[in-house]
């Protein structure tokens, strides 16, 4: 079968770092100065003047993601070097506060601040957005449709927010929580076909409740610009191979459904409220949490249900030659994310300022 129309990009927003209080800095207008305005498309401001956010150019496979994942990390550690600043992947900042941080002064966040009022001001987050090429618009709303299943499994090998204001929050993913306070976010709703789900956007566009498509801000989307579907949900992933092994992952699961859909099988369809309850745990717990397997109706360890997907996928990843890349899933599985990564340092040294320096040098890893 011929995969060679799933392409991959990937979006992460960083967190800009004073390297000596540890604190994020209000930096952005200045960062983004010299030798970065060559790369403008690829490196932009966000909502807070303490993120910057990447885009890869489009991949057509998970061994070129690694290599702009990497040359974007490189470029904007060059750039942090250059004007004594740091940069961290990680969903939120363990102690940073929101009150602190300045707005980027651009059109589109003014009028988000308009909208959102403080809910806008707490968004201290930062995330992974990773799009897989999917050109027929109908067959984009089949597969999310079946892949909302999955997301909950994807959070909590993406989870590397466990921090929220200086405190230990009990949770692996609470940038989800501060996200979905947002209107419009979550899990999306079931639609029959592409153009159905184009009559609900232009509801919602012509009752005012948004002005254009990108202000639906689902954990998985179809793309209003791009013939891609935009997985959402992740927290912003500190690890490049981390980064490159769920992308690798999203990418088989799409080849995986699309083959089934040749063979004229479909993913089983559940109610969005019983997903969100793994959603849940997935934010609770990460990857060492029970997950819901609806089929069965019981508990099951998350780590046993990935194992089980990824022998799923075995023939897929063979023939898009991600084999290695997607082993790493079971490195993640074997030695825990992110977020499990942080909890250890902190419990190791009391020090959320240790946290940030562990964060710092891993991000940068594999450069």
């Amino acid at each position: 079968m011929d995969f060679t129309d799933l392409t991959i990009g990937i979006e992460e927003e960083y967190q800009i770092i004073d390297p000596q209080t540890r604190e994020l800095t209000s930096y952005i207008s200045e960062f983004l100065k010299g030798k970065a305005m060559l790369f403008r498309d690829q490196v932009k401001p966000e909502f807070l003047q303490s993120q910057v956010e990447t885009g890869s150019l489009v991949c057509r496979n998970v061994q070129e993601v690694r290599e702009q994942v990497k040359h974007l990390r490189s470029l904007v550690g060059e750039i942090a070097d250059s004007n004594n600043r740091k940069f961290v992947a990680a969903g939120t900042h363990p102690f940073s506060r929101w009150e602190d941080q300045a707005i980027t002064n651009k059109a589109r966040y003014r009028g988000l601040l308009i909208d959102l009022q403080e809910v806008a001001r707490r968004l201290l987050i930062f995330g992974m957005h990773i799009h897989i090429g999917i050109p027929d618009k109908d067959l984009r709303i089949d597969i999310m449709n079946q892949m909302t299943y999955f997301m909950p499994h994807i959070l909590s090998l993406s989870s590397s927010s466990p921090f929220w204001l200086g405190r230990n929050t009990g949770l692996k993913s609470y940038r989800s929580v501060i996200f979905d306070d947002l209107p419009r976010t979550g899990l999306p709703e079931y639609f029959d076909s592409a153009s159905e789900y184009e009559e609900f956007v232009q509801s919602l566009i012509k009752t005012n409740c948004i002005d254009e498509p990108t202000k639906i801000w689902w954990d998985i989307r179809p793309h209003p610009k791009f013939p891609t579907l935009e997985f959402r949900i992740c927290d912003c992933t500190t690890k490049i191979d981390e980064v490159v092994a769920i992308a690798a992952l999203l990418q088989a699961m799409v080849a995986k459904l699309i083959q089934l859909r040749k063979k004229n099988q479909t993913w089983r369809r559940y109610r969005i409220a019983l997903i969100a309850e793994n959603k849940w745990r997935a934010i609770k717990m990460g990857i060492d949490g029970k997950f819901l397997d609806w089929g069965k109706e019981e508990e099951v360890p998350l780590r046993s249900l990935v194992e089980e997907l990824l022998e799923i996928l075995s023939d897929v990843v063979d023939e898009l030659g991600s084999g290695e890349e997607i082993e790493y899933i079971r490195t993640i599985l074997k030695e825990g994310t992110s977020a499990d990564r942080q909890l250890r340092t902190y419990e190791k040294t009391g020090s959320l300022e240790a946290v940030i320096d562990m964060l710092a040098e891993e991000t940068m890893m594999g450069l």
